[in-house]
């Protein structure tokens, strides 16, 4: 008996037994020939992943396996709803650590997150994405990224981009990074794949730059962060950062000629792009080339004026906080790293009284008033 008389009613959909038979007789039901008769199936268990308990019965009882071979069906809409429903359990696993994630967005914002590699440490958490992780669907589902169904595709990097949010995850797509490489070469991909993309390799690469970076990760990402889109602008920003965290890395931004790009990026007026322009800054000047081309590029006046847009206003909702957190404080970084340049202290004295102020500021966080006299005491600093 179906539990929805609706589900009969659909011609779409196949009919939802009643309880704990509904899911195991969907299942059954993807064993049919027909793939009209699997298309059904699939749809009514989309449905269905909306429930948690059905959803948890799914992975508990051992029915991720069974979608293996669907994965390598003949039919493309069977493919694709069998990537629907996969994304739908990856979801609800990044739902359950939701709340990890934003620990992990505060340390970021801190500057911590990737010096400290935290990301890497993080315990697991119980929930579908792992039990993904366990099961054999990785390599089909990988395979898929060249379907010839846009809509197959997309959902592909649905999945693989929930997964990057648990540590396991983005270290089990490690040695998918090339070929995520030359994906980022297709132009012809919609925006919406193209964000994705991105926004994996900008976890990946925060675990481990050295695949990405590796793969002519610099220049692939650097030709994104021209585009026409502001999310995938957004998203190559912070993928360009994570690049620049190892050495390798900060000297590819300088050989490459992305520094100019990046400090062009300063100039929007998305405060994510520039937070996430700011950090590639804070990483690349850390070395003497990085130095010399931002202080070419007059790069200083530009942080400066930044700074001093930079207001906290107290009905400022918390997300859009953490982002202008994120940004004061690689600001004030990329400045103290700057200072240790003769040229780039010589324009920093001319404006010590702002940074004075700054470093004073008893209502700003105090990560950011740090940050502040870190940089004061930099410019001030005699031998």
């Amino acid at each position: 008996m179906s539990r929805d008389t609706g589900d009969q009613l659909d011609p779409g959909r196949a009919p939802v037994a009643f309880g704990l038979r509904a899911v195991p007789r969907l299942f059954e039901e993807l064993q049919q020939p027909g793939s009209g008769c699997r298309r059904r199936a699939l749809a009514s268990l989309c449905g269905l992943m909306l429930d948690p308990e059905r959803l948890h019965q799914t992975v508990s009882g051992g029915f991720l396996e069974q979608l293996k071979v669907l994965l390598k069906d003949e039919d493309p809409s069977v493919r694709g709803e069998t990537c629907k429903l996969l994304h739908l359990l990856s979801s609800h696993s990044v739902g359950r650590t939701s709340r990890r994630y934003e620990e992990f967005v505060e340390l970021e914002g801190r500057g911590d997150f990737l010096e400290r590699g935290e990301l890497g440490a993080a315990p697991l958490t119980s929930g579908c994405g792992e039990a993904l992780l366990s099961s054999s669907l990785l390599p089909p589902l990988s395979q898929l990224l060249d379907d010839q169904s846009s809509s197959c595709r997309t959902n592909v990097h649905r999945v693989l981009n929930r997964l990057t949010l648990l540590p396991a995850g983005a270290d089990a797509l490690l040695s998918l990074v090339p070929k995520l490489m030359l994906k980022l070469k297709e132009e012809e991909e919609e925006e919406e794949v193209q964000v994705l993309l991105l926004s994996t390799l900008s976890c990946v690469s925060r675990l481990d730059a050295l695949p990405a970076l590796s793969s002519d990760g610099v220049s692939l990402v650097g030709h994104k962060l021209s585009h026409r889109s502001l999310s995938v602008r957004r998203e190559a920003a912070a993928a360009m950062m994570a690049l620049s965290v190892p050495e390798d890395g900060k000297c590819q931004v300088c050989e490459k000629a992305v520094l100019p790009v990046v400090v062009g990026l300063l100039q929007e007026e998305d405060v994510e792009i520039q937070a996430n322009a700011a950090g590639v800054i804070m990483y690349t000047v850390i070395i003497t080339a990085g130095k010399q081309q931002c202080l070419d590029l007059d790069v200083v006046p530009v942080l400066l004026r930044l700074l001093s847009n930079q207001r906290r206003e107290e009905d400022e909702e918390a997300q859009r906080r953490r982002r202008r957190k994120a940004l004061v404080v690689y600001t004030l970084r990329a400045l103290t790293s700057l200072a240790e340049a003769p040229d780039g202290r010589r324009l920093l004295l001319e404006q010590l009284p702002l940074l004075e102020r700054q470093s004073e500021a008893t209502e700003e966080d105090q990560d950011i008033q740090r940050a502040a006299q870190t940089l004061v005491r930099a410019v001030t600093w005699t031998p």
